[in-house]
């Protein structure tokens, strides 16, 4: 049995497709590209596809991931081009390599996000992730299936900035009429998970930052925290060294079985 895994995309208006869509999406994907899945066993067998950590229905995505297992050996990027042609704009497979190591919901320690403010002037988002940044707790409240939940949305949160203004075609320096605030924010995925929407609940309980217009979110990466820059990096590494390593044993192999050749 072969395992696969992939990153994909939520973009566009697909972001509003809640992970039961994508689900379904999915898996006529896979009876299209005519994918060999292996099933589980039981009286109601079906494909082995694992889902890690999706995003929140309304959140755009570049690094969403999924696990399938199949049936029989193929060719994994043939695998990724047929499985994304299969898929609707905005649903993108664009990278996929072959499961070489544990648990991979376990790789997933963080996310990098980024959070567009429209009408929000920058020097005010500035002024409230200074004040978020320094308090020590930071409660927020949110609504769950088991009732109104009180947790610290600060002690998960890395990093928070907001990126500097972009520089102005025209050479103005007025007042933009059309202000809008750019906020990178990385975070550790603790329990409860803290979300970019309680991270704004936070500016806005610490600094009253409340935006006029819905903020518009997208993951940029989600994988292993590098704890010395405080960066996401990719939590397929692990999976691409052993492959590398891999390769390297059975070149060995081959080398050593002629005749000659010393390794």
């Amino acid at each position: 049995m072969q395992r696969v895994r992939m990153r994909y995309t939520k973009r566009g208006r697909l972001r509003f497709t809640s992970h039961r869509d994508f689900q379904r999406a999915f898996e006529r994907a896979l009876r299209r590209a005519d994918v060999p899945m292996a099933y589980s066993a039981g009286f109601t067998p079906h494909p082995k596809v694992s889902y890690a950590n999706a995003a929140p229905t309304g959140t755009a995505s570049e690094a969403e991931y999924l696990e399938i297992a199949l049936a029989r050996t193929r060719d994994i990027e043939e695998l990724r081009a047929s499985l994304d042609a299969s898929l609707p704009d905005g649903l993108d497979i664009i990278d996929i390599v072959e499961a070489r190591t544990g648990d991979f919901a376990e790789q997933l320690t963080a996310s990098h996000w980024e959070l567009r403010l429209d009408g929000v002037d920058p020097a005010e988002a500035g002024r409230a992730v200074r004040a978020f940044l320094a308090a020590e707790t930071v409660e927020v409240r949110r609504q769950t299936k088991k009732g109104l939940r009180v947790f610290d949305a600060r002690a998960a949160v890395v990093s928070l900035a907001v990126l500097p203004d972009p520089p102005d075609p025209a050479g103005s320096h007025g007042p933009d009429p059309h202000p809008c605030a750019i906020l990178r924010l990385v975070v550790r995925h603790l329990i409860p998970a803290v979300r970019p929407d309680d991270v704004l609940s936070g500016l806005r309980a610490t600094a009253d930052l409340a935006p006029p217009v819905p903020a518009a979110v997208t993951r940029l990466a989600q994988g292993p925290l590098d704890e010395e820059t405080g960066t996401v990096t990719d939590p397929f590494a692990p999976d691409r060294e052993a492959a590398g390593a891999a390769s390297t044993r059975a070149a060995g192999q081959r080398a050593a079985a002629v005749p000659g050749i010393t390794v």
